[in-house]
């Protein structure tokens, strides 16, 4: 299991269409974990692919250099598992929208060792593999072209209604919250004058049993 202590977060921030994650190097001290999320919209295709980089070109990999790798979605579900590994590969079409994390733990050594990863993670339109498309297609360049923009609106398309539902739910709960805030308001003035009442209530009964009124 990926311990949640010592986590070290890289988030990486989409543009405004699916887009594509460059190929991340990172090193990874052993006993640690790096994690590296990403917002994906549901029912968007994700691949990714990493391995880790031999320190000693030409030689064998140390046995220290492996990797537990887990990708989870933002409910907890379990897409993709490796147990210490030095490489491996994912893809999946994710059910729901969410931040998703890749999660990279080191066992611990004595003494530590830091292992160096390759990580390339692509989502929507980039995780489709064009060059593959056009020459199984034998289409021309003009067509491959329109396919590719095609998707492009597409996932345009797509993230505007997701934007539009963020939206929504957004001003959903700002009128709840101005509503739960006015409720509240209401009901500290009424208290403010109910204790303002008592007070003056409770002097006037006394002035009155004192006989200075």
């Amino acid at each position: 299991m990926i311990e949640r202590r010592n986590i070290q977060l890289v988030v990486v921030i989409l543009g405004f269409i699916a887009t594509q994650v460059e190929s991340l190097r990172f090193d990874l001290q052993s006993g640690l974990t790096k994690c590296i999320a990403e917002d994906i919209k549901s029912h968007a295709m994700t691949v990714g692919k990493y391995h880790i980089v031999n320190p000693n070109e030409g030689y064998p990999l140390p046995d220290t250099h492996k990797v537990t790798v887990r990708v989870t979605s933002t409910y907890g579900n379990t897409y993709h598992q490796g147990d210490n590994v030095v490489e491996g590969h994912f893809a999946f079409e994710a059910a729901e929208a969410g931040d998703y994390m890749t999660c990279f733990f080191a066992a611990d050594h004595k003494p530590p060792v830091t292992v160096t990863l390759d990580f390339d993670w692509k989502t929507g339109v980039a995780a489709k593999d064009w060059t593959s498309v056009a020459k199984k297609g034998s289409v021309e360049v003009m067509e491959f072209e329109l396919k590719k923009m095609l998707e492009n609106v597409k996932a345009i398309h797509d993230e505007m209604f997701f934007l539009r539902e963020r939206e929504a739910e957004m001003q959903e709960l700002n009128r709840s919250t101005n509503s739960k805030m006015a409720w509240m308001t209401g009901l500290s003035i009424l208290l403010c004058l109910g204790v303002a009442g008592l007070q003056l209530w409770h002097l006037k009964t006394f002035f009155e049993k004192k006989k200075l009124i």
